[in-house]
């Protein structure tokens, strides 16, 4: 017998043996953030095509940007932390980037073992160029969804995102003033 969702086709599967029916019927907060993120992803690289940039690209060239501090480039692991991926998910991101001249890595003068990123002057002229393009992208979909609800959107993210929502999770209990 085999069960069919609204996830569509490729995430539709075989019921398993043993599994109650109940199951079935679940909705799964996992499977519906990830079809939303990759509805608002294919938007945003749509967006930055024709840089030749995927979103998730222009992500990492704002977090370099942003954890830049005078004369002192983010480590990795800095990176990495701030975009919560793992390091080695962060290193197969920055090839092209540092392929295409965007991105350089150097070792970090105070621990060899440790590598910074740094925005070449190209990476900076394209970040540069993204943002408007990224602008445009975010403005259609704030329109799309309406003020409120991109708001709403915004900040259930952040608290997804949020050391407080692990701390919850982790320990089992609801979160707190939500």
């Amino acid at each position: 017998m085999s069960k069919k969702s609204n996830a569509g086709p490729a995430e539709s599967c075989p019921e398993p043996e043993g599994v109650p029916e109940a199951f079935f019927g679940l909705a799964c907060t996992n499977a519906a953030l990830r079809r939303a993120t990759r509805r608002l992803g294919q938007l945003y690289d749509d967006a930055m095509a024709p840089l030749g940039l995927k979103a998730t690209q222009f992500g990492l060239l704002v977090a370099i940007r942003d954890l830049s501090e005078a004369g002192k480039e983010p480590t990795l692991n800095e990176i990495a932390a701030r975009q919560l991926i793992q390091i080695s998910a962060l290193t197969h991101a920055l090839k092209p980037l540092v392929r295409d001249g965007l991105v350089e890595l150097h070792p970090d003068p105070e621990d060899r073992r440790s590598k910074r990123a740094a925005l070449t002057p190209e990476g900076l002229a394209r970040l540069q160029q993204a943002v408007s393009r990224w602008a445009q992208a975010n403005g259609r979909v704030e329109t799309t969804l309406g003020p409120g609800v991109a708001e709403g959107l915004r900040a259930l993210a952040d608290l997804i995102a949020s050391e407080r929502f692990l701390d919850a999770y982790r320990s089992g209990r609801p979160l707190e003033g939500s």
